[in-house]
């Protein structure tokens, strides 16, 4: 069976394109944030901290993921306690984030929105932590499992990015829209 050292060379530009494309989408959710800034009626600091700072936080989980993964550890046993605790952080933020979701007033959640803001983050971040328990017995499925939660987490802040983006467009465009 394949250890933690024989493996890892083989993800090394997996990570470097997974984190560095993490990294590049953070800044453009700091554009999405500056747009929706320069709108009349600006959202409500509890729809910001429900939907635009989970997209940030799952961004930079990729980036954190990516660089725990490709730093030079003398053994899997720090990586494996490391990706567990992203995992099991990343489950109570989630927790965090359904909860502001259902107390902020400024959008109503559809079906879709608990789905990419819960549900979906959460298997992920439930599936990192699986990956720091098994790093160690099964490494070849650990590292398929974190790159899975890492590439997913990257996806889901690419989606959420340009939801609020669309939204932000939809609703400034519509006829009842207050002029700018």
């Amino acid at each position: 069976m394949p250890d933690l050292v024989s493996l890892r060379p083989a993800w090394e530009n997996f990570y470097v394109v997974v984190g560095s494309s993490g990294a590049a989408l953070i800044g453009v959710q700091f554009v999405v944030i500056a747009l929706i800034a320069n709108r009349r009626s600006t959202a409500t600091a509890e729809a910001i901290h429900a939907f635009a700072t989970p997209t940030v936080v799952h961004l930079g989980a990729a980036l954190l993921i990516s660089a725990l993964v490709a730093a030079p550890w003398p053994t899997a046993l720090p990586l494996a306690i490391a990706l567990s605790l992203c995992g099991v952080g990343g489950l109570g933020y989630g927790a965090i984030v359904l909860r502001r979701a259902h107390r902020q007033r400024a959008y109503a959640p559809v079906w879709e929105d608990w789905i990419w803001y819960g549900l979906l983050p959460c298997s992920l971040y439930a599936g990192l932590a699986l990956a720091g328990a098994l790093l160690q017995a099964k490494a070849q499925i650990a590292m398929q499992l974190a790159a899975g939660a890492t590439l997913g987490l990257l996806l889901i802040g690419i989606h959420n990015a340009w939801d609020t983006v669309t939204h932000i467009v939809v609703q400034d465009s519509r006829p009842d829209a207050a002029p700018h």
